[in-house]
């Protein structure tokens, strides 16, 4: 017995290993929203098998439900699949540490030299290659989510409601799930479900179009512990993602606390583009104006922190509740809604990404490279980035 122990051991010791040393790189490489969930299909699902296509879109449906930092939450779920909570924990902080040590840098450089012209030629070239990687996720991954009329008609109804009504993904999703179970398992359990997530939503949209006053002289003696509790509020309790949660930041640090000007808050944002990883890791930036390397590391391990206990609160359970009948019904509703929503981000970021003729043409070559000739996903967004300060160099036309 204790044979087979040592013998068990360093196999889950090499996977935690390899959990973090994968994620490593997701968090370096990166660069935008479409970059990281592309990197983490493509390297995760498509290329090592850590877990099926079925169970990829399950995670994306769960995490997209849940409040925080829903990359996060995604690298967390892959990382339990792989590898149980040590791997979860890993996964979280392999995919944090990177962007962390690169806006602190560029925070600290900014603050001495300026802009850096260098970092946005890279990204001129990353944009449409991590943009290319993005769409062929979605493909390779609508290809298994999508498969009969049902399947069709719920991508199409989320794409709808994300597009042209004031539902979120959070709500767009619940609603598919619910559709699920009533066509699926129980038309009266499915519309009474469908009921109590509008009467909510709505409650919730009331509550936040009266958000209670800060008070504007927040700024003077601002602490650690300030930073902290505001920053895990914002990870505990804001839904849709990073750009919600950043425009949720810029209101409260700018308009509300006065802790960071308009322009401070524009900067930080520049140096985010410039920056890999989770788009909220602006927390670092804000946390470093206020107090300098000690409040960038604990705002960031603040606004993150909800999430690594949300899921791995969840994940222990999920076997269980995969089993139910209601549940495996709302799946079938939840998958193809956000195969559909995905879809419609890839067209919502296509203008930025590929803004001109070279931009377009990187952008088809490279889904064109990973569809027909199985191009790795992390050396084609180095690529991007070496071509994109060549073209900006004027030495590629």
């Amino acid at each position: 017995m204790s044979n087979g122990t040592q013998a068990g051991l360093p196999s889950i010791g090499r996977r935690r290993l390899e959990v973090l040393g994968v994620f490593l790189k997701i968090g370096a490489l990166g660069f935008g929203v479409a970059a990281i969930w592309g990197l983490i299909q493509s390297e995760v699902q498509e290329r090592r098998r850590w877990l099926s296509k079925e169970r990829f879109v399950e995670g994306m449906a769960l995490v997209q439900a849940l409040p925080g930092a829903t990359a996060l939450q995604m690298c967390v779920f892959t990382g339990y699949q792989r590898a149980g909570l040590w791997g979860g924990v890993l996964a979280g902080v392999g995919f944090i540490l990177p962007a962390f040590a690169i806006m602190l840098a560029l925070t600290a450089l900014h603050s001495a030299y300026g802009a850096l012209p260098f970092m946005r030629d890279a990204f001129y070239g990353l944009g449409p290659v991590v943009l290319g990687i993005f769409a062929v996720a979605v493909w390779r991954l609508g290809r298994n989510a999508i498969k009969d009329r049902f399947a069709i008609l719920m991508a199409l109804a989320a794409v709808a409601a994300l597009a042209f009504s004031p539902l979120g993904p959070a709500v767009t999703f619940l609603l598919a799930g619910c559709i699920g179970v009533a066509v699926h398992h129980s038309l009266r359990k499915g519309l009474i479900a469908g009921a109590v997530v509008l009467a909510l939503a709505a409650a919730e949209h009331l509550a936040a179009a009266s958000p209670p006053g800060a008070s504007a002289g927040a700024a003077a003696g601002t602490g650690l512990w300030d930073l902290g509790l505001f920053f895990f509020k914002v990870g505990a309790l804001t839904f849709g993602g990073g750009l919600t949660i950043i425009a949720f930041i810029q209101d409260q640090v700018v308009n509300q606390l006065h802790w960071i000007s308009a322009e401070e808050f524009l900067e930080g944002l520049a140096i985010g583009q410039a920056t890999p990883g989770p788009v909220i890791t602006l927390a670092a930036f804000v946390g470093y104006k206020v107090a300098g390397v000690a409040g960038a590391t604990v705002a960031t391990a603040a606004i993150f922190l909800p999430s690594f206990v949300l899921m791995l609160s969840i994940l222990p359970w999920l076997e269980r509740w995969r089993a139910l009948k209601w549940v495996r019904a709302a799946m079938r509703g939840v998958g193809p809604a956000v195969v559909g929503a995905i879809a419609l981000t890839v067209l919502h970021l296509a203008p930025t990404a590929a803004p001109d003729a070279f931009t377009g043409v990187l952008l088809v070559a490279t889904i064109a490279g990973l569809v027909l000739w199985k191009l790795p996903a992390l050396p084609a967004a180095f690529g991007g980035g070496v071509l994109g300060i060549l073209a900006r160099s004027r030495l590629v036309i």
